[in-house]
């Protein structure tokens, strides 16, 4: 048993150490002083530089909080309520309904972002951040839909009959007993959809339009002439803003808990 504990901490160490040291060389040379891969000396300059020098790398970053702010928030009130509804309810095709939510997150991405693009030259929406909020919103749906479910499916749900014994009505048990109940999940749901929205690159390509370049359209139309170490610098403060809001929402769900 003593070796096969060992045996685990050691792989558990070593994926760990694989999986941070890119972030830990990005880290490193985000303080390089010139522009080269060599390391010359310790630098502030492209943090300065991103805080000063970059109005439309910010502007690109502003379209990617709204985008994905404003698409998890709509994802997560209608994953959440479509969870509630599936759990609750029995119908024929409740079975059916469930793989089909699993199809948007197995088909390819490309295949998405191509059947996005038709379907808005189809009924004539012009590109431009709408589109790419609908796009974000119809991807970001599924993973919210099923985390919410994940959470409902080992709630008991005769508090809520013992609910409606007492005198709530049906609005009552939703909001005083099933949504607090399932806020972990709903929680979840919301940052993993923020995150989603963050990084995709293949769907927003072709839903985008012209002055609605996301912060991945922007980076990757940057690195194709070099990686900039103001890129170096944007991510480092996207990790430490990552590691603040992880550590603020664990912090929250104890909170939910203890009550």
């Amino acid at each position: 048993m003593r070796k096969h504990s060992s045996f685990s901490k050691a792989v558990f160490m070593g994926t760990i150490i694989f999986l941070s040291l890119p972030l830990l060389v990005l880290v490193i040379y985000s303080f390089n002083e010139s522009k080269s891969g060599s390391w010359t000396g310790f630098s502030l300059r492209w943090y300065v530089k991103l805080f000063t020098a970059s109005p439309q790398l910010w502007r690109a970053f502003a379209n990617s909080a709204i985008v994905a702010i404003s698409s998890a928030f709509v994802s997560t009130v209608i994953g959440t309520l479509g969870a509630i509804a599936f759990n609750w309810y029995r119908f024929p095709t409740r079975s059916y309904l469930r793989l089909l939510s699993f199809m948007p997150m197995v088909l390819p991405e490309i295949i998405i972002g191509v059947s996005l693009l038709v379907f808005f030259a189809g009924v004539g929406i012009q590109l431009s951040l709408f589109t790419v909020f609908v796009a974000h919103v119809s991807f970001n749906l599924p993973f919210v839909f099923l985390l919410v479910l994940a959470r409902l499916e080992d709630f008991d749900f005769s508090i809520v009959e013992a609910a409606r014994d007492l005198g709530a009505t049906s609005r009552q048990a939703l909001f005083r007993v099933i949504l607090p109940i399932s806020t972990p999940g709903i929680v979840s749901g919301f940052l993993t959809a923020i995150t989603l929205s963050l990084e995709d690159f293949v769907i927003t390509f072709f839903v985008t339009g012209p002055g609605a370049t996301t912060l991945p359209l922007y980076v990757y139309s940057a690195i194709r002439f070099g990686v900039s170490p103001v890129i170096n610098a944007l991510s480092v403060v996207m990790i430490l803003g990552t590691i603040v809001l992880t550590w603020s929402t664990r912090n929250f769900l104890k909170h939910i808990a203890a009550k």
